[in-house]
């Protein structure tokens, strides 16, 4: 019996079936989440890959076909390490992580953006934000995979890259600390007006995700709701190496 490919070439009776990965995103406690990204403007979420997942998507950076270009950081004064964005199509695992965890968060962007009186409003499904990013040139995919060995750290920075940004993103961690590498903990600021930079280091093992804002996110203050500004980076890595994959859900000019 034949049956009709989706664009994945998966039988659409089996696609209509949420993959065990998807069925894992789902069952989060969503609404935890978003309560503690109000209130810090970041989230763990444990375990969203298993070990084996982890190590399979590690085991993707050599494959120099999979990847539309690569960055040494310390050629840009952005730290030491180095990083490479996936081309399209993206591989099975950071393709499904950016389509089945957006939902989940644009709804946290979407309250946002009205709170601090933004107009961009998010649609529900990836595919129709990503038409929106390529219809004003930004077409070149965003996740990537980034590495680091003794000695090297990532800059505070934001992943800004074009007019239409989406206001949260997701790292995970795809070594496991005291292991594999000491050091390279995973370190947000925040900017508060009036007052000095807040520093926080978010704990994380093999497998566990951060969802965290790119750019700013809103704060109620005594006289309304202010924008606080976020940068995220990476801590001096002591000894091994640490692999971490980027879910940026925009695509860059």
């Amino acid at each position: 019996m034949s049956h009709a490919l989706n664009e994945w070439n998966v039988p659409a009776d089996a696609a209509a079936l949420p993959s065990p990965l998807t069925a894992r995103i789902d069952a989060i406690d969503w609404p935890r989440v978003a309560a503690q990204l109000d209130a810090d403007g970041w989230a763990t979420l444990p375990a969203l890959l298993s070990a084996d997942e982890c190590d399979a998507c590690a085991a993707l950076y050599p494959r120099d076909a999979l990847f539309r270009s690569r960055v040494v950081m310390a050629r840009h004064g952005f730290g030491r390490g180095e990083y490479q964005y996936f081309a399209y199509p993206l591989p099975p695992l950071p393709g499904e992580l950016r389509t089945a965890l957006y939902p989940h968060l644009a709804p946290v962007a979407n309250r946002w953006n009205e709170s601090m009186s933004i107009d961009t409003r998010f649609p529900a499904r990836h595919d129709a934000f990503i038409r929106r990013c390529h219809a004003a040139g930004q077409t070149r995919p965003t996740p990537l995979m980034l590495q680091y060995a003794a000695g090297d750290y990532n800059c505070l920075h934001q992943d800004l890259y074009g007019e239409h940004v989406f206001p949260l993103q997701v790292a995970i961690l795809l070594s496991e600390p005291q292991r594999d590498f000491d050091g390279g903990g995973f370190v947000l600021t925040e900017q508060r007006p009036r007052m000095q930079s807040r520093a926080e280091v978010v704990p994380l093992r093999q497998g566990d995700a951060v969802v965290f804002a790119v750019h700013h996110r809103p704060v109620q203050g005594t006289r309304g709701v202010y924008r606080v500004n976020l940068r995220h980076g990476v801590s001096r890595v002591r000894a091994g190496h640490r692999t971490t994959l980027g879910v940026i859900f925009h695509d860059a000019q």
